[in-house]
C-alpha cells in the first residue's frame, strides 16, 4: 500500500488521486511519519460505509416491522377501546 506524507500530498495531490482512479489502491496518509488517515476511492468508499450504513438502517426498520407485526395479547375489542376513548359512551 502506497504512503505518502502531508508535504508530498500537498504538492502532488493530482498524482496522488490519479493513482487512487488507476489502481483503487488506498493511499496511507503520514504525519510526523505516523498514519493518520486513509484515502481510498469513493467507490470503495460507497461499498464499505454507505451500504454497510443502508444495509444496518434496513436491518433496524425489519426488526421494528417485525416487532409491530406480531399479534397481541391484548383481547379487548376494537368496539370496547373506542367505546372507552370516547368516555364510555
Amino acid at each position: 500500500m502506497k504512503q505518502v506524507n502531508a508535504l508530498q500530498l500537498r504538492q502532488s495531490m493530482g498524482k496522488v488521486v490519479e493513482g487512487i482512479l488507476r489502481t483503487g489502491e488506498p493511499v496511507i496518509l503520514e504525519k510526523g511519519r505516523k498514519p493518520v488517515a486513509v484515502l481510498i476511492s469513493i467507490k470503495d468508499f460507497e461499498e464499505r460505509f454507505v451500504e454497510k450504513a443502508a444495509a444496518e438502517a434496513r436491518q433496524a426498520l425489519l426488526a421494528e416491522i417485525e416487532t409491530l407485526s406480531r399479534v397481541s395479547s391484548d383481547t379487548t375489542s376494537s368496539v370496547d377501546i373506542l367505546r372507552e376513548a370516547r368516555g364510555g359512551i
